[in-house]
């Protein structure tokens, strides 16, 4: 058998690559009109990101009990690594490591970040599994691609970002820079404000060449999501090929419906895993 390892729905890790590496998916939860739906479980309206009086809320307790007892079953004994949506962004991580304390042989992994920045950190723990390392082996490898994480974000309106408390230390400027076209990062998990900028496509070209600064001439994985603006994801995507000769296609998908309601319509966001070992397919 081999360590079985889990991630939470903020990841946006495709069906296929999900199923390929093993990964297996907890959901977070959008709580709208009384009702819990399940992210990537529970159909949510298209339009979430949009509506008024909808709130989020992190993987329960009981989901990652019954999420964790089945993978140690599952594993043989060899154990189980999770690897979660930053502390500073969910309660999730904070859930996690409580529950994990019931079992032996469950390990927590804070990815200090979201979307594929935590996938990344997934997907090298899942591949570490897949080649026959031991748990602190895998541990290693999610922490590793931790490290080598960077994410970025450009939205195209605040509303959402200020009504969620999700913005770190940029929240003071928020309520009245409401014309701004930010370009945020994740530091260390938090959303922080990393350039003020006044139009949308000088936010994306920023973004653009802040990943390509990160890059360099070596071989990284990249994800470029997007909420309800695949034009704009695609013309990322085609940039970041035009000058990373050296990096695989970006994948693309969708920010998924819990993070689309921090951000908003519009937004478009690239997650890097920056790793010289790495060639083109390693995603």
């Amino acid at each position: 058998m081999t360590v079985t390892v889990i991630t939470d729905s903020s990841a946006c890790l495709p069906v296929e690559l999900r199923d390929r590496w093993g990964i297996r998916v907890v959901p977070l939860h959008i709580l709208l009109d009384g009702a819990d739906l399940r992210d990537g479980i529970d159909e949510v309206p298209e339009d979430i990101y949009a509506r008024d009086g909808v709130s989020t809320a992190g993987t329960n307790p009981e989901e990652l009990t019954d999420a964790y007892r089945a993978a140690l079953a599952d594993s043989g004994g060899d154990g189980v690594v999770a690897v979660h949506i930053s502390a500073a962004l969910s309660g999730t991580f904070g859930a996690a490591e409580h529950v994990a304390t019931q079992f032996s042989g469950v390990r927590v992994v804070d990815s200090r970040s979201a979307a594929m920045g935590t996938g990344f950190a997934a997907l090298a723990a899942a591949r570490a599994a897949a080649g026959g390392a031991d748990i602190d082996a895998v541990v290693a490898a999610a922490d590793a691609a931790v490290l080598r994480s960077h994410a970025y974000l450009v939205v195209h309106r605040l509303d959402n970002l200020r009504r969620s408390g999700r913005i770190g230390s940029a929240a003071a400027w928020l309520g009245t820079a409401l014309s701004l076209k930010p370009l945020l990062a994740v530091d260390d998990g938090k959303l922080v404000l990393a350039q003020r900028i006044r139009t949308v496509g000088k936010a994306v070209a920023s973004m653009i060449d802040r990943v390509c600064e990160v890059v360099g001439d070596r071989p990284a994985a990249l994800a470029v999501h997007h909420v309800a603006n695949p034009e704009g994801a695609r013309e990322v995507a085609d940039a970041l090929a035009e000058r990373l000769p050296a990096c695989a296609p970006a994948l693309i998908t969708g920010l998924g419906s819990t993070l689309a309601l921090h951000v908003g319509a519009g937004a478009v966001a690239v997650c890097v895993d920056v790793d010289p070992t790495a060639g083109p397919g390693q995603v």
